[in-house]
């Protein structure tokens, strides 16, 4: 959110580490720039740094630099100890508030889990009340009650402390036994609680729920009743307004969310001193202006995929909420999808190698949807539907942008509609990698949803079939089968390994993390949570859209894609 932004100032880290991958560990969970410094090195002066962090290096202090540590805290900055030494000296035991525990010896690294002792304290409000991390767990011990745990770890069935926060004078002290790896240090809510104890006393006490209205409620079962669900079940928002034309719609939202506001004018949603929050979910031809308006109401904006049609459209929208204060985001949830998450897990622990090529595709043989989303006025062709999606995919694996896009479309078959029969999305870096997004209403046999190639193995995702089976009463045998996008898929990864040949695993999809993007929105307004969909890396999808239409257009030419 904003106000943390302007709240950020310098971090210090003083290290005791030899790990290569520690600092950028440590700066990758602080989500900070910080200055980095070893054991023996001066101090300094600490009047510029709000965070000091001392990563396993408590020993060997000079009663000084204590004590000018403690000073520091008192006049209001943030302490935090990750991986305190058994053997520290007592000036820094006393100014931490705990030690480790001498009668429990420190784990090798195992996975262990995490429980919130705490559950009130803004430090770990709305984590997981309990979650798996990878680490070397050092048992704490609080001195005189002075610091509150808030985790533990159970150990032979008994609860150790493993991250307890207190305060000296007007500063805040977080000691915690976990982060000794990489892994752990990385690990979601522990980076959480991290980043929330930089924050200091900006983290503070939920006044009240943020209100949520809808902008384009639609049908049953669509997007609107969609971020209704997810906004019902997310601690922090609460959904107060829908709006659509239809009257039928706004009855149908009065019915499905009891309690909410039903109107029937965009203005009516900007003027209402209840709505912090909206969500656009109206057809993709009024995104930007929706959007804008919304923004410059003052109102943060969760806008449904595309964001807009063109470069030029989304620096307006930034630049709008840049302006506004205020946080512009965009519905791409299809980045929590369980088997992308099993692919880019994968591929972020280096089991594919370097990537290289990577092949998208949806798609089948049957006759488009006759609703809005297969007609080029209300979508912006076919580019943008399933596009928006899958080009997300691409970027969010291969990093950066490619230097140029080709886009071929066929229109032979499905006449009443006016998106391309199928469309063929090309992409190209300077450096060789490629990338391909194909969506097709005229592919009979239907090829994988992911093909990946890397510079170790490939990677193969295939779709598969998912339909429900039931007897009814005067009826007999029903079958009802669901699009074929909608079931994550299983993926097949095979490796060649030097003098044996290949060798093929299977990797099931990643635990549901359902409305994970509400979730981190929440957290983002009201904890200063990173926000996990920015309006800056939807700019960048936008950039390959625009350039494949641009390229469709112009029957297949290559068209440079726009960087700045």
């Amino acid at each position: 959110m904003q106000r943390a932004e302007g709240q950020r100032r310098r971090t210090l880290i003083v290290s005791g580490r030899s790990e290569t991958n520690r600092q950028e560990a440590m700066r990758h969970a602080l989500g900070a720039a910080a200055t980095w410094r070893r054991p023996g090195e001066p101090l300094g002066d600490l009047r510029g740094y709000a965070t000091v962090v001392l990563d396993g290096c408590q020993k060997d202090w000079s009663e000084a630099d204590v004590a000018a540590l403690r000073q520091h805290v008192e006049s209001g900055a943030t302490l935090i100890a990750i991986g305190v030494d058994p053997q520290l000296g007592s000036a820094m035991h006393t100014l931490l508030g705990a030690h480790a525990d001498r009668q429990v010896a420190a784990l090798p690294e195992a996975e262990v889990f995490a429980k919130v002792a705490a559950p009130g304290d803004p430090l770990v409000r709305r984590l997981d009340p309990e979650f798996p991390v990878v680490d070397r767990f050092t048992p704490m011990q609080p001195l005189n009650g002075v610091m509150t745990p808030l985790l533990h770890v159970n150990v032979a069935h008994r609860d150790h402390p493993a991250a307890l926060a207190g305060r000296i004078g007007r500063g805040r002290v977080l000691v915690c036994g976990l982060g000794n790896t990489e892994s752990a240090l990385e690990a979601g809510p522990l980076a959480s609680i991290l980043r929330r104890a930089m924050r200091g006393d900006a983290v503070v006490a939920e006044e009240r729920p943020l209100g949520v209205g809808i902008v384009g409620y639609g049908p049953y079962g669509g997007m609107g009743y969609a971020h209704g669900l997810a906004i019902q079940a997310t601690e922090g928002l609460s959904l107060v307004a829908a709006c659509d034309r239809a009257e039928e719609r706004r009855a149908a939202a009065q019915r499905e969310f009891p309690g909410l506001r039903a109107v029937a004018s965009a203005q009516e949603v900007a003027a209402d001193p209840d709505v912090d929050v909206v969500v656009i979910a109206t057809p993709p031809v009024l995104h930007a202006e929706l959007s804008l308006s919304m923004l410059r109401a003052g109102k943060h904006v969760v806008c449904e995929k595309p964001l807009c049609f063109t470069v030029d459209q989304a620096d307006t929208l930034i630049a709008a909420a840049r302006d506004a204060g205020t946080v512009l985001t965009v519905h791409q949830n299809r980045r929590w999808d369980q088997d992308f998450l099993a692919l880019r897990r994968a591929v972020e622990a280096g089991s594919l190698g370097e990537l290289f090529n990577v092949e998208t595709f949806v798609g089948g043989f049957e006759h488009p949807c006759r609703a809005w989303h297969s007609d080029v006025g209300y979508s912006g062709g076919a580019v943008y539907d399933w596009g928006s999606h899958h080009v997300d995919w691409i970027l969010q694996l291969l990093g950066d942008l490619p230097a140029a896009v080709t886009a071929t479309g066929h229109k032979r078959v499905w006449h009443d509609v006016t998106n391309h029969d199928q469309l063929r999305l090309r992409m190209a870096w300077r450096d060789g990698r490629e990338a391909e997004f194909l969506q097709s209403d005229v592919a009979a046999v239907r090829r994988p949803k992911f093909y990946v190639q890397g510079t170790r193995g490939t990677l193969v995702g295939w779709y598969r079939p998912v339909s429900f089976e039931r007897i009814e009463p005067g009826r007999g045998y029903v079958q009802d089968v669901a699009h074929h996008a909608e079931a994550p898929v299983d993926l097949t990864l095979v490796r060649y390994d030097s003098g044996y040949g290949l060798v093929e695993c299977h990797l099931p999809p990643v635990p549901e993390q359902r409305f994970a993007f509400h979730r981190n929105l929440a957290d983002h307004l009201h904890l200063g949570e990173p926000l996990a969909v920015t309006a800056e890396s939807v700019r960048r999808v936008i950039a390959v859209l625009e350039a494949a239409t641009l390229s469709l257009e112009r029957g297949g030419g290559s068209v440079t894609v726009a960087t700045a």
